[in-house]
């Protein structure tokens, strides 16, 4: 076969590629425009669970159901009955990958859909004291997700609730509140799940599925300086602590510096005395540890710096729980009781 042959087709096959591709970028081009180009009026969210319908009737086919805190676009107005397309954030959670995707999500088969839904508990930017109903309804979900036996889905539509209200109202004082409530309910189920793993027990941090940052950063990034930034910045300690000690000093040593550092970035966060606290116990629990390895050199220093976080502690935080616990651990390694594994003589 000639070789000019071969030149010509294997243009003809790279030009055809060229443009195909050009097409499916301005494909989704096009769809990034049309989700950036909606009105902001426009978007809204439910407070219930809500059926999408092919027509404005509820004897129509139904086509999509919408939870609360997911997102609609309304598109128009017919009393009873407003016409959306639906879910219209379920697409940008699928964008995440299977790590990032909170753990909780109950619309992980849901597709966006144009439909009717009725005109009830439609809640969006221009709605009359909308922040507070949204924050209102969040806080209800997640009062039942706290109970036992809780209604499946209670814990998610919370976390979205509280995510809408900053996102909607950024200007309301609900807003720094409820960005780190989002936050915080999708940290701690996520948590929760991946305690549940084989890998939570690896001494090691970096060796199990590390929680998902993005949100906690935000509100740190959002709110800077204030109390929901600290209270951000302590959940992200999290991701740095060991799964288990397996009864070496190298876990708790690392985790005192981590404590006490926090508690000197943020000496104002409601989660100060508490992490001083953390700093105390671990020194306690090294107290012990040395003795074990009668590494008496390393047991006295760490039972003098148990004194010091303990009293460290009772000067700055006197009159929370905390500062009684820590001279409880100071006590008892005064006293030559173990504070980690048995105690009994």
């Amino acid at each position: 076969m000639p070789r000019s042959y071969l030149s010509k087709s294997s243009a003809i096959v790279i030009t055809t590629m060229v443009l195909l591709t050009a097409a499916v970028a301005i494909g989704q081009s096009k769809a990034q425009r049309q989700a950036q180009n909606y009105d902001k009026a426009a978007r809204a969210t439910l407070l219930h669970d809500a059926n999408v319908y092919v027509a404005s009737d509820a004897d129509s086919q139904k086509v999509s159901l919408v939870t609360p805190g997911h997102e609609v676009v309304v598109i128009e107005r017919s009393a009873p009955w407003v016409k959306v397309f639906a879910n219209t954030d379920i697409n940008d959670d699928a964008n995440e990958d299977d790590h990032n995707k909170p753990e909780f999500s109950e619309d992980a088969n849901v597709t966006p859909a144009s439909g009717w839904i009725r005109d009830k508990g439609v809640v969006g930017p221009n709605t009359p004291d909308g922040d507070a109903i949204l924050y209102g309804s969040a806080a209800e979900f997640e009062d039942q997700a706290s109970r036992p036996h809780a209604p499946k889905g209670a814990a998610g539509s919370a976390h979205l609730l509280y995510k809408r209200v900053a996102e909607y109202f950024p200007d309301s004082p609900l807003a720094p509140e409820a960005a780190w409530r989002s936050a915080d309910i999708r940290w701690q189920v996520d948590r929760i799940d991946i305690s549940t793993l084989p890998s939570a027990k690896e001494q090691e941090a970096y060796l199990r599925p590390q929680l998902y940052e993005g949100e906690m950063k935000k509100v740190m990034k959002n709110y800077p300086g204030s109390k929901f930034a600290a209270l951000a910045a302590y959940d992200l300690i999290d991701n740095k602590l060991c799964g288990d000690w397996q009864g070496l000093p190298k876990c708790p040593e690392m985790e005192t510096g981590l404590y006490q550092k926090y508690a000197q970035q943020y000496p104002d966060s409601p989660k100060a005395a508490e992490a001083l606290y953390n700093a105390v116990y671990r020194q306690g629990v090294l107290v012990t540890m040395y003795n074990v390895q009668e590494d008496r050199k390393r047991a006295d220093a760490a039972a003098q710096r148990t004194q010091a976080l303990a009293q460290d502690l009772k000067q700055r935080y006197p009159k929370t729980d905390f500062a009684a616990r820590g001279q409880s651990i100071a006590f008892r390694v005064a006293q030559g009781i173990p504070i980690f594994g048995s105690d009994r003589d």
